[in-house]
Order: structure tokens, then sequence, then C-alpha cells
């Protein structure tokens, strides 16, 4: 019987080789929003890997917006022009789509990054100031955020258009909005963040229209013939927070809009969230959400590890992909290894090609097994 998780998936004008794709990890290791070496190394390897598609990390639209002073940004010529080597370099060598998250913290920005000393960022640490849906900080111990007037939405926004743009010039070819584990457009989301009591506050219609508006503002400009998806949090793992229903309301919603895949995760909106977490425990969230939607494709995230998990859930119709992110960090060759465990076939780059196996200790014949670009 032939793979699911190895077929391939169509989203508009791009073809995925498979139905892997490759979560954003956050790095914490630019400079100034700059790609560094480090980038060049961890996604270059990623590029080549055989997988369905891969996102690059969580990606500011502004400096404020990160969520550390090491994150990836794209709010400049300069930032963009950092992203563009990752571009060249897939164009060059790699055979895996490339994408980006575009991405605002909110509340949750200007922290340190999680190996430092210092795990919230002030003033005299070389913070700055943070924004959100209503003045609620995330913990005791997080700033008190600045609640966003009409104009700071609408700057906020532009910021999201502009990035869309820069991706596009770039070569960018999937774009993945954000909204999703507590920063900006989920904090918009969830009640334990927005308690505004004006048209993007209060009811659950009035609680999605900010994230709606920065999706059709991202849709309008972003090619028809690409892709663009969106990860949420299904639930918030609390009482009183955001909830599955709201989840599949909002993703009627968002497949309404134009939506082209979600990437259902969960959390991210409190620190006193109880997660019960386990093996592929996020899958039922993406088939609740999978059973409601018509054609929009859903993403099967958390606690992924074996290529017969990942066909299973697939097989079982409980999503159309899957991604992996620890995974990958983990293993970065996931993807040659399930193809092995099922019997199938992804692409590998030719310098790597006498590595398969079939050829394992051989030289490279002539036509042997050809990489996919």
């Amino acid at each position: 019987m032939s793979s699911i998780l190895f077929s391939p998936l169509k989203l508009r004008g791009l073809e995925l080789a498979n139905r892997i794709a490759i979560a954003p990890m956050c790095q914490y290791s630019a400079n100034d929003g700059v790609i560094t070496d480090w980038h060049l190394m961890h996604y270059g390897q990623f590029t080549v890997s055989g997988t369905g598609a891969l996102f690059v990390e969580a990606t500011s639209v502004s400096p404020e917006g990160r969520i550390s002073p090491g994150d990836v940004g794209i709010w400049s010529d300069d930032t963009a022009q950092a992203l563009g080597r990752l571009v060249k370099f897939r164009q060059s060598y790699g055979n895996v789509p490339l994408g980006v998250q575009l991405a605002h913290a909110g509340r949750k920005a200007s922290t340190g990054v999680p190996w430092g000393e210092h795990r919230v960022l002030g003033p005299d640490t070389g913070g700055w100031s943070v924004v959100g849906p209503s003045a609620i900080s995330f913990s005791n111990v997080f700033p008190m955020p600045e609640e966003l007037d009409q104009s700071g939405l609408d700057r906020i926004k532009s910021c999201f258009v502009e990035a869309t743009h820069r991706a596009e010039q770039i070569g960018v070819e999937i774009i993945e909005i954000h909204a999703a584990h507590g920063y900006l457009l989920q904090q918009f989301l969830s009640p334990l963040s927005n308690q505004r009591s004006d048209d993007y506050g209060g009811s659950l219609e009035n609680r999605m229209r900010y994230p709606l508006e920065i999706f059709a503002a991202v849709r309008e400009v972003w090619p028809d013939e690409k892709p663009l998806g969106i990860r949420i949090s299904a639930v918030d793992w609390v009482e009183g927070g955001w909830t599955l229903d709201e989840s599949v309301t909002f993703a009627k919603a968002l497949e309404a809009a134009g939506c082209d895949f979600i990437d259902v995760s969960s959390a991210g909106a409190t620190p006193d969230a109880v997660i019960d977490g386990g093996p592929g425990y996020q899958v039922p969230f993406a088939a609740a959400i999978k059973a409601a939607v018509t054609d929009m494709k859903v993403m099967a995230v958390g606690l992924i590890t074996s290529g017969r998990q990942a066909e299973t859930i697939l097989r079982s119709g409980q999503a159309d992909m899957v991604a992996l992110g620890r995974g990958f960090l983990y293993d970065p060759h996931w993807t040659w290894r399930a193809a092995e465990e099922l019997g199938a076939q992804a692409p590998y780059p030719p310098q790597y090609a006498r590595c398969h196996p079939s050829l394992q200790g051989l030289p490279i014949p002539p036509g042997a097994p050809p990489a996919e670009s």
C-alpha cells in the first residue's frame, strides 16, 4: 500500500513533494533582526532534507514585535536581504519550498533568549515597550502592555503588509501567519488577554475581527498563486480561555477568507495552563477542525515522532499534513528515515545520494536516484 505521508500535496500553484513540514523553531540567534551564519547552517540542512515544506522561525514584522533581541525580522531592507540568502541557497541547492512565519509577539515581547540571564528585559537590560489588545500583562514578571488604539492597530497591519511585500521580493514561496502561542493575534482571540469594550473585544466575532483583518490584508497583497496559511492555538488549556469550538468557528471564517492551510497547535496564552501532553496530544484538535472545513488543508503538530505515527494520522483522516519541530532538531534527516520506514521515496541531493538505502556503500551510478527540485 502506498504511503499517504509521501504523496504530493497541491497548495495553490505550489506542489509539495510530500505532506511533512518542518515547523517554525525559534533560534534566538539574529543580530537586530538579521540572520547569521547559524541560520545558514540550520536552515541550509533542512532545504536539502526532502521534506514537503520548511518554515523559517517566527519572523517579526517590526522591531518591537520581537519575542527577544535574537529574533529574525523582515521589517527592513537589511533584514529582508539577509533572509534572501536562505532563499538563494534553497534555489541553488535545495529541494524543499521555503516559507516564513510572519509574527508579532504583542505583550510577550521584550524577553531574553531562553539560555540568557534575564527572562524578561526591562529598560536597563535592553528591553522595549510592549503592546497588546488590553492592558493585561502575561504574568506578574512581564511588563504591562499598552492597549492598542486604532492607529496602533493600523500601524501593525501595515507592518504585516510591508513584510509580505518583502517576502515576495526575495522569493519566499509560502507564508504562515502566527496566531498561536499567546502572541499578538492569539491575544486578540483569547478572552484571557482581550478584555476590550470596542469592536475588537467581547464577543467571539469581535475577538476574531483583528486576526481576520490581518489575514485579509496579507492575502490581498500576496500573489494569488502562492499559498497562505495560519498557525493557531486550538485551546488555551485553562478555564475561561480560548476553546476548541471557537477554533472551529475561526477556522471556518479563515477558509471563507481564502486560507490554504491551518497549522493546529495549542497553549501559550497564560503561564497557568495545565497541559495534558503525550504522543500526538494535539492531533485531536486538528481532527476536529478538519471535520468542520471543506477544502482548507489541516496540519497536525505536537510530539509526532515516527513515520508510522505520522502515516496513521493522515490515513485515519485526522489531518492532511504533519509538522515536526523538535523531531527535526534531533534528527535533520527525519524525512529520509520515515521514507525508509514506510517503503517510500523522498528527494535526496545528489551529493548525498550514496547514503540512500539502495546504494549504501556504493559509488553513485549514473542516474541514481535523482534529486528533485
